[in-house]
């Protein structure tokens, strides 16, 4: 084990981070061990930033009414390009929408269809180096190219028995290299990989990300018909550790296991493993009981004499709840939250899948440079959306969804403010 020394990273983690206004605060008190291949960065206290970031909203795109080109349904993607464009995919209209920098309106590049140029049920958009816009279209099982021009429109099939992971975006790696989060059967189970395509749709290779076989605690509900080989089938008991991952930027994955606040990003000749000391955070008892209800609900749909048959809730949540990877490299680890009670105004007592209330958490992100540095925390603003459309993360700036009050759907670009709230 190699102990790299402390000043010295602190220095280099310092002068990667270029956030305007950082306010004194607390310098980042931090372990550095090299084990193997396995270098481990570990926060202890403090931050780069020193307080916590919030976000300004600089421009956006969507309105209430006017013209069509404005108003959003369901906003399913969204990405950006080297020169600030936005292309956001409308999943209830399948169009691809295109705005310049400042959010005006440029053009729609696809329709709802099977043609070319068409997309069926497309939850993702992506940009190639060369301007070529594409589309994973699980409807049709294909990725799609789908313009700018009328030339450009083709599309690569995905082998027989694969299929698409609707929630995971397109990735688009340094060297233009298109990644596609599929899964496919084997003896049962649902395996996740990405398979690793040429900008010409030629499949270069087949990754699986690691720890992809862990396996969060269950309950069980017996089936009425035999499925795949099985008589039953799991749900993940809610609040529990999970696996996550996404692709870097670099190419490689970026994986956790929220049991503990640790993060890998493979490098390709070994892995920067991201550490932070961190506080559990409280599940109340009402919260719980929600939890229970919501999947004793659904169980019971399938097997009407069901019981709980596994850990119970938690009683406090885990450290992460996702990861995202920027655009610069740059890892967003997206925290569990305290949630509150929101009644729902639309509740039916008639109807076993409605709750009177549903638990909202507030939105919110620590942030680390490709090296490990700890940058600090950010707090996203009411509205911000975390998913189905993974935010943008640039530098010092974000590109999301947001949702008002009458579930008006938005983009907006915000600029990430140290020390303003």
């Amino acid at each position: 084990m190699i102990r790299i020394p402390l000043l010295l990273f602190m220095l280099a983690g310092a002068s990667a981070c270029n956030t305007d206004a950082r306010p004194a605060g607390p310098a980042p008190e931090v372990v550095v061990e090299t084990i193997g291949d396995t270098t481990v960065v570990r926060t202890l206290s403090g931050s780069v930033w020193g307080a916590e970031a919030t976000l300004v909203p600089e421009v956006t795109i969507g309105r209430l009414d006017g013209p069509d080109e404005y108003l959003f349904g369901n906003i399913y993607a969204l990405t950006v390009d080297d020169d600030g464009r936005v292309y956001v995919l409308d999943g209830q209209a399948q169009h691809i929408r295109v705005f310049d920098s400042e959010g005006t309106y440029l053009d729609t590049v696809t329709r709802r269809g099977q043609g070319p140029g068409e997309l069926r049920n497309a939850m993702s958009v992506a940009v190639l180096p060369d301007g070529r816009i594409i589309a994973h279209d699980v409807g049709d099982m294909f990725v799609k190219v789908v313009g700018p021009a009328t030339a450009d429109r083709e599309h690569w099939p995905f082998p027989v028995g694969a299929f698409v992971i609707p929630v995971k975006p397109l990735g688009i790696d340094r060297n233009g290299r298109i990644l596609v989060a599929s899964a496919g059967s084997s003896s049962g189970d649902i395996i996740e990989y990405v398979r690793v395509m040429r900008p010409d749709g030629e499949l270069l290779d087949s990754l699986s990300p690691p720890g992809i076989g862990f396996e969060p605690p269950s309950v069980e509900v017996r089936l009425p018909f035999t499925m795949n080989g099985r008589t039953t089938a799991s749900r993940a008991v809610p609040l529990t550790a999970r696996h996550y991952w996404t692709v870097h930027p670099n190419g490689h994955f970026v994986t956790g296991i929220s049991s503990d606040y640790r993060v890998d990003l493979q490098t390709g000749d070994g892995v920067l493993r991201i550490e932070r000391s961190w506080e559990p955070v409280p599940v109340s008892e009402a919260e719980r009981g929600y939890h229970t209800e919501v999947v004793t609900a659904g169980m019971r749909r399938t097997q009407p004499d069901w019981s709980w048959n596994g850990p119970p809730v938690p009683e406090t949540k885990r450290p992460f709840r996702g990861l995202v990877a920027g655009r610069d490299g740059r890892i967003w680890v997206q925290l569990w939250t305290e949630a509150r009670p929101v009644v729902n105004e639309d509740h039916d007592p008639d109807d076993a899948r409605s709750q009177p209330v549903s638990w909202k958490s507030p939105v919110r992100y620590d942030a680390f440079e490709p090296d490990g540095t700890y940058l600090g925390a950010l707090a996203a603003p009411n509205g911000f959306l975390a998913s189905p459309a993974v935010p943008i993360f640039d530098g010092e700036h974000v590109w999301a969804v947001s949702q008002d009050e009458l579930e008006v759907q938005r983009v907006a670009r915000y600029r990430i403010v140290v020390g303003a709230g």
